[in-house]
């Protein structure tokens, strides 16, 4: 088996993949709440 040190695993892709899914989590939010306001305002 091979040796194991702790914190010696590159993890840059993890990392700009997870970037990645945070920017369209917000971009995704940030246009849902655009709809819910923009239907409010049409609705009123």
């Amino acid at each position: 088996m091979a040796e194991h040190k702790h914190g010696s695993m590159d993890t840059t892709e993890q990392e700009k993949t997870f970037e990645g899914f945070v920017r369209y989590v917000v971009w995704g939010a940030a246009i849902s709440i655009g709809v819910l306001i923009f239907l409010a305002l049409v609705n009123a």
